[in-house]
């Protein structure tokens, strides 16, 4: 769908006024995989605010992505918990199966790898979220086995 009608559609179904700006920036977001420049500018045209205010949302909240990510964006949680818990084997393990480090996408766009800050699980560190999957209690092979099915899922 292009961008203009996607955020047309969010706009309605969530209502043109300032305090609809995060559900119509997530709807992107899930479309899009991010929200680009374009559709910042298109948010702010149809909610009558600035380009600014929609930009400095943007980035303040993570989970809203300013540039183009893979089909699984995996984050890792990076609160202390995790990390006395394997947080930096997890990362390493990820960083190993997928040829990436933390910040950077595949070049076949299929995995982006990101930190990010407390996913609400510490009792079950170390966690990370692939899309809207919670994986709790990681180790080495248990990674091994969740990236696998994600591989073998991709059309």
């Amino acid at each position: 769908m292009e961008i203009k009608a996607l955020i047309f559609k969010l706009a309605e179904k969530y209502g043109r006024k300032r305090e609809n700006l995060i559900p119509i920036l997530q709807g992107v977001v899930q479309e899009e995989r991010y929200i680009s420049d374009e559709a910042m500018v298109e948010i702010a045209r149809q909610l009558d605010i600035s380009a600014a205010q929609v930009y400095g949302t943007c980035t303040f909240y993570s989970f809203l992505n300013t540039k183009p990510k893979g089909k699984y964006i995996i984050r890792v949680c990076e609160t202390i918990v995790c990390d006395m818990r394997g947080k930096k084997e997890v990362i390493s393990t990820l960083e190993d199966l997928l040829k990436i480090k933390i910040g950077e996408t595949t070049h076949n766009k299929r995995f982006s790898l990101l930190k990010t800050e407390c996913l609400g699980w510490c009792h079950k560190g170390p966690v990370m979220l692939v899309n809207d999957e919670v994986y709790t209690e990681l180790t080495p092979e248990k990674i091994r086995n969740i990236i696998a099915k994600y591989k073998e899922n991709i059309n």
